[in-house]
């Protein structure tokens, strides 16, 4: 009987892991995609955390699956930092989709610079979140944006390459978004098991 209510205690405080169960954080970050959040076991962005988009190409809605975090975050007068995009952003549908542009930075920088400034923003602590196009980025290099974003309590999200899907990573959470068909797979997530299942491109265009 001791054991059973102790079991119980531990439930109760979280402190194990039931299985199937779903604990949704009480400061997750949503994604603004009901079918995502429905599938990640933190119901959203990990909080304070790296998140990886790997992804084939650009234009096959890499940017519109951030756009509701962005625009929630700009509404609330976060600053949202883009380090080294691959091309200049279009204003006209960064508006449609809500981002409030007069809270967003646009930093032009390559190679082993990006990732520092990519790992300066992160540790101020001043930004909602800090997006980046690193071109060359090891284990070692993305443990540090991992660790930069815990300490600013910051979001972090790193658009790779589809092809370094199969090296492994730090990252608290890795999601490809592919173009045929188009589709998001969750390939590891913090605090419980991938979905098996890859959620169709209606779900969050």
């Amino acid at each position: 009987m001791t054991s059973v209510v102790a079991l119980n205690h531990l439930f109760d405080a979280r402190r194990l892991w039931r299985g199937q169960a779903r604990i949704v954080s009480p400061n997750a970050q949503p994604t603004g995609h009901a079918t995502l959040d429905a599938a990640l076991p933190g119901g959203g962005w990990p909080e304070s955390a790296l998140s990886e988009i790997l992804f084939a190409s650009t234009g096959i809605g890499e940017l519109r699956l951030l756009w509701p975090t962005l625009a929630r975050l700009t509404a609330a007068n976060e600053r949202v930092v883009l380090v080294a995009p691959p091309h200049v952003p279009c204003p006209q549908a960064w508006l449609a989709a809500g981002v409030d542009l007069r809270q967003v930075t646009i930093v032009n920088a390559r190679g082993r610079d990006a990732l520092w400034v990519t790992e300066q923003c992160l540790r101020s602590g001043s930004c909602g979140a800090v997006l980046c196009w690193p071109q060359q980025a090891d284990d070692r290099a993305l443990r540090r944006l991992q660790v930069a974003a815990e300490t600013g309590q910051t979001l972090a999200f790193a658009y790779r390459p589809l092809r370094e899907a199969v090296n492994s990573s730090p990252a608290a959470l890795r999601l490809t978004v592919e173009a045929q068909p188009a589709q998001l797979r969750v390939l590891k997530c913090r605090g419980g098991l991938a979905p098996a299942r890859p959620i169709p491109a209606a779900a969050w265009h």
